[in-house]
């Protein structure tokens, strides 16, 4: 079964919701599993950003090891695993490669990367200036690379990197406001 088509979209205010129901049924689907909390990632997640419109959601985990068996518990949920960067998390799409509704990451709870989708996150959310500036490159790619998700995801790398690295000063020059603010 092939991958489906690239295809941007407006953002629509029903995905959170969206998020919000599917979080529920992985919650009670991976119990203890869950050690950093299930949270709503990507470009669904910020108000306002074009996005495909795949709901995309990490879930924090102790270790990639211990959290195997999750595979065939969100089989169950029309999961399907692909052994995608299989060194850093376990990844799903549902219900299928070929039409997606749901990506989900099953990530170490203390990992860079972890640490890096929700930071991403955080910074669009807080700086519109950056979310359109991804947004103008993601249309970009989409029109060049509608049929190749890797070389789309791959086209949209530099600049997730460098937007992550804004993020990481943004968060250390807030914690160091804060921590000024209760010294005074």
């Amino acid at each position: 079964m092939s991958d489906e088509p690239i295809s941007l979209r407006a953002y629509d205010p029903a995905w959170p919701a969206q998020f919000k129901h599917e979080a529920g049924i992985l919650a009670d689907a991976l119990g203890s599993h869950v050690t950093g909390g299930i949270h709503h990632v990507g470009s669904t997640a910020v108000p306002g950003l074009t996005a495909k419109a795949i709901i995309d959601i990490m879930v924090g985990v102790g270790d990639l090891d211990s959290s195997r068996p999750c595979i065939d518990l969100l089989a169950e949920l029309d999961y399907c695993y692909a052994p995608y960067r299989q060194d850093v998390m376990h990844w799903f799409c549902k219900p299928s490669p070929a039409r997606r509704t749901h990506h989900l990451h099953l990530v170490p709870t203390g990992s860079a990367r972890f640490s890096d989708v929700l930071a991403f996150r955080d910074y669009l959310r807080t700086h519109p200036h950056a979310a359109r500036q991804y947004a103008r490159l993601k249309r970009e790619l989409a029109v060049r690379h509608t049929h190749d998700r890797d070389a789309y995801t791959d086209g949209k790398s530099a600049m997730v990197a460098s937007i992550t690295a804004d993020a990481y000063r943004w968060l250390a020059a807030n914690d160091s406001r804060r921590q000024s603010e209760r010294q005074t």
